[in-house]
């Protein structure tokens, strides 16, 4: 059934991602309308999401960035589906990283780097870093249930030259390369939510505390990785620019917990710049109601 599955529709998305972007787009409008006004996807997740992140905003300001986001939406799946036949010129003229040089200056100094990011902008076309940075670059995927769509997926994710690893193996995998003196940069998205009973630290975000993985500070004090953060703003449809911001080449001389604070205020800053390209049809905040003693 897998099989069957894959060789049904795998034509038909390739036979998509060769089509030019203005077509893409154009369908993405069309979808965009279905899954807001006919089928209404998650679209009361996404204003809930939005009225607890913005509680200044007016109810006609939160719908304005609930259908830009829909829209945006689209266009990500749309995207995605380019990726498969995007070719080196055409990745590097819409996805520019504006300084790579920061990274780059660590890797010369024989440093790994943890690469935290959200699900902003677009968080699928980062696999295209190492057309743009000296170090080799290792980002985490989640193992799909279809093994012919992993290996597709894996197969266009490295032709721009990253590789990845389980995300149920981030450690195994990390501590194996520092094992065998492999440096890399890693890209960790940092912004998903984790079940209460595994999370190990809770914080604001957006004024309502929730838990937050630390996962990225675990791994940089205990290997003194240095942390980088990353963000990719829209500047116009499809076409986006990735900004680095060093958060600490000292780790282990940080408190606990403030390396993931900085990094939760670095991201709040930027959604709030670009509010309406951050991924809000996940519950953001479904575990504020459970927060530990020890947080309140």
């Amino acid at each position: 059934m897998q099989f069957i599955a894959f060789a049904l529709t795998y034509p038909i998305i390739l036979a998509l991602s060769i089509l030019p972007m203005r077509v893409l787009y154009m369908i993405s409008d069309f979808f965009a309308f279905l899954v807001y006004y006919v089928f209404g996807y998650r679209k009361k997740v996404v204003l809930q999401n939005l009225r607890l992140a913005f509680p200044e905003k007016t109810e006609q300001e939160i719908t304005a960035i609930s259908k830009k986001f829909f829209r945006h939406f689209t266009d990500i799946i749309m995207e995605s589906i380019k990726y498969f036949s995007m070719s080196e010129k055409e990745i590097k003229k819409r996805y520019k990283y504006i300084n790579p040089e920061l990274v780059d200056s660590y890797g010369k100094k024989g440093k790994s780097i943890i690469i935290t990011g959200a699900h902003q902008g677009n968080w699928e076309w980062s696999t295209s870093l190492p057309l743009s940075l000296e170090i080799t670059v290792l980002g985490a995927y989640a193992k799909l249930a279809n093994k012919y769509f992993e290996k597709a997926i894996k197969k266009s994710r490295k032709r721009f030259g990253i590789d990845g690893y389980k995300t149920s193996e981030t450690v195994k995998s990390i501590t194996r390369n520092v094992v065998h003196n492999v440096q890399a940069a890693y890209i960790l998205l940092s912004d998903q939510s984790p079940q209460p009973h595994k999370a190990f630290y809770w914080n604001k975000f957006f004024g309502i505390t929730v838990p937050i993985h630390s996962g990225a500070e675990m791994l940089a004090k205990k290997f003194d990785f240095v942390v980088i953060n990353y963000v990719a703003k829209k500047v116009k449809r499809g076409y986006y620019e990735v900004e680095f911001e060093l958060i600490t080449d000292a780790p282990k001389d940080l408190k606990d917990f403030e390396i993931t604070d900085k990094y939760i205020a670095i991201t709040e800053k930027n959604i709030r710049e670009q509010p309406a390209f951050y991924l809000w049809s996940h519950k953001r905040f479904k575990h504020s109601d459970k927060v530990p003693k020890e947080f309140q």
